[in-house]
């Protein structure tokens, strides 16, 4: 059954899980997926766009998260799955409100998960690539702000990000980065950050 709301909307996040717990009890699984915004520099983003890019992901999955939250304590079991963005580990020129809120909703996911320690809820996080969605076509100009170092790493579809967020709930796994190539560039940034930091931006938009 698909329940729409703007989940930018802190009452309409509220009024969605009142339903759902009252109709269904806590969710066995939450998947916080929701985002949106373009990709631009800071000064270039207006205050309105600025402020729903902090709304989604971020502020969606913090408040939807909470409301679910006493629910599956109390029933001792349940998952939280934030999906993210490559940008959480690997930021890139001329995103910066986006990479911003992606940086949020990473931390957001460590930080629940130590608080979730011991209580039978896991949190994982599904950091997919480039996905074959209609993200760049609702946010107009975005793909074109890729490095060109990123353009290596494969486009992988709807389908793949499902299955790998079944993985990460089936197998209690706390983070699937993919594909591959995406896993070896963040771990690359971790060894060598300096070197991935100066490869994105050289490849990356300029003004």
């Amino acid at each position: 059954m698909a329940l729409p709301a703007d989940l930018t909307d802190v009452d309409q996040i509220r009024t969605l899980a009142e339903r759902v717990v009252a109709e269904y009890g806590a969710p066995d699984v939450l998947v916080n997926n929701a985002g949106a915004g373009r990709w631009l520099f800071l000064d270039d983003t207006p205050a309105d766009e600025l402020a729903a890019m902090t709304a989604l992901p971020f502020g969606a999955a913090l408040r939807l998260t909470r409301e679910f939250l006493p629910g599956m304590r109390q029933r001792g079991s349940g998952w939280v799955v934030n999906v993210n963005s490559p940008v959480s580990r690997l930021p890139i020129p001329g995103a910066t409100g986006y990479a911003a809120a992606r940086y949020a909703l990473r931390g957001l996911t460590a930080a629940l998960r130590q608080d979730l320690r011991g209580t039978g809820v896991g949190v994982s996080e599904v950091v997919p690539g480039k996905v074959s969605s209609r993200y760049f076509v609702n946010n107009p100009g975005a793909e074109e702000r890729i490095p060109g170092v990123a353009r290596l790493i494969p486009t992988v579809t709807p389908e793949r990000v499902a299955r790998e967020i079944a993985f990460v709930v089936e197998r209690e796994r706390a983070e699937r980065v993919f594909p591959w190539q995406l896993k070896a560039f963040e771990v690359f940034g971790r060894v060598l950050p300096g070197v991935a930091g100066y490869l994105t931006w050289r490849t990356g938009v300029h003004r």
